[in-house]
């Protein structure tokens, strides 16, 4: 496989570079860790749209660039290098909208992709519930059907996206053993949403909702009735590959901030980036990053091909996501002292990389379906 980028990858990659450095990030440091209001977060997603955030693996008759999704990937770690937090409502506008793309109605194509690519509404995928993390066919969330409506009851949770939330892409139980995705437009049909506070990314929204006797109309189904866990698995391919290029972006800023202070700080007569230990770490935290990023390019170059990479996706989250909590913690133990104040942002990426195994499948998860894949036994339904 060839991973050089294309010129127009280059280009790509380069434009969206210089508008983070010069105007966004500058933007986003002076706004700190505090939550961004939606104004503010469509204003700064609509604004990445346009560099081929949320745009670049769509068509161009939803206002993309058809660019495909290693093209995105390699955007999104320009913007995760710079914030997270900004970063994260345009990948699940993006991931939404592919599900939007495949499994929706023309009518509902029409109505909602075009905003979703340009990053003037938001999508949240509700998945999670309180007893419900990975194991995507125990959802207790029901929807009864009522004449030309779904009548919606149940509880979400670890919902990205939620307080800034248009449309909600609802993972219920629609039978028996029947799991659908019915999409929810927050303006005809109110949910309740909580937002959650963690250790980070509290920046953007993550949120728990509440669907109470939620009438939904009935051409509100992403596809048939019973198709929503063979959806979910083919989204969480593309998701995991963003999982991992979101922990590679946190830890190339990481990695260069720890050159950056190596070669500042002088210890015992000499700069760290001298000391063969502080060497060997350098060292390490970039041949690790780069591995990572080999990965996920392979998954998502997989995921282009229209071939299915659930092993691959699931290696890539995996190995980045837990490769960032070792790179970001070795730059802050580089930084020593001063790596655990607030002066220096190697203390907020620690914080970032211990929550990335959590989402999209724990990393316990993701060896799972690695086994499952190499033996053909699952060790998980």
């Amino acid at each position: 496989m060839d991973f050089t980028p294309t010129d127009e990858q280059r280009m790509a990659v380069e434009s969206i570079r210089r508008f983070l450095d010069e105007k966004l990030e500058p933007e986003i440091r002076a706004h700190g860790e505090c939550f961004i209001e939606r104004p503010l977060m469509q204003k700064w997603t609509s604004e990445l749209a346009a560099f081929g955030h949320i745009s670049a693996p769509h068509r161009e008759e939803w206002g993309g660039l058809d660019m495909g999704w290693l093209t995105h990937l390699l955007i999104f770690e320009e913007i995760a290098y710079s914030s997270l937090d900004v970063a994260i409502p345009g990948f699940i506008n993006a991931v939404g909208a592919e599900l939007i793309r495949r499994s929706a109605s023309p009518e509902i194509q029409q109505r909602y992709l075009p905003g979703l690519v340009a990053g003037e509404l938001f999508v949240s995928m509700g998945i999670s519930e309180p007893d419900v993390g990975s194991d995507v066919a125990a959802v207790r969330t029901r929807a009864i059907r009522d004449g030309d409506y779904w009548v919606i009851n149940g509880e979400k949770t670890w919902i990205t996206s939620g307080a800034y939330s248009d449309l909600l892409i609802c993972t219920c139980r629609t039978g028996e053993k029947e799991i659908s995705h019915i999409l929810v437009d927050r303006a005809e049909s109110p949910y309740e949403v909580r937002d959650i506070e963690k250790m980070a990314l509290n920046g953007q929204s993550t949120a728990q909702i509440f669907l109470t006797d939620c009438r939904v109309p009935a051409s509100n189904m992403l596809g048939q009735p019973g198709d929503g866990l063979r959806n979910t698995l083919k989204v969480f391919e593309i998701a995991r590959c963003h999982m991992a290029m979101w922990s590679i972006g946190i830890a190339r800023r990481a990695l260069d901030e720890a050159i950056a202070y190596s070669k500042e700080r002088s210890q015992h007569g000499r700069k760290l980036a001298g000391h063969q230990l502080i060497a060997d770490k350098l060292a390490t935290m970039a041949t690790r990053i780069d591995a990572a990023r080999l990965l996920a390019h392979r998954a998502i170059s997989l995921v282009d091909a229209d071939v299915r990479a659930e092993a691959e996706c699931a290696m890539a989250k995996w190995y980045a996501t837990e490769m960032a909590i070792g790179v970001t913690r070795d730059a802050l133990q580089i930084h020593g002292g001063n790596g655990v104040t607030r002066e220096f942002i190697v203390e907020r990426l620690v914080r970032e990389a211990i929550i990335c195994p959590i989402p999209d499948g724990t990393t316990e998860i993701q060896k799972l379906i690695v086994s499952r894949a190499l033996t053909g036994v699952a060790a998980f339904r």
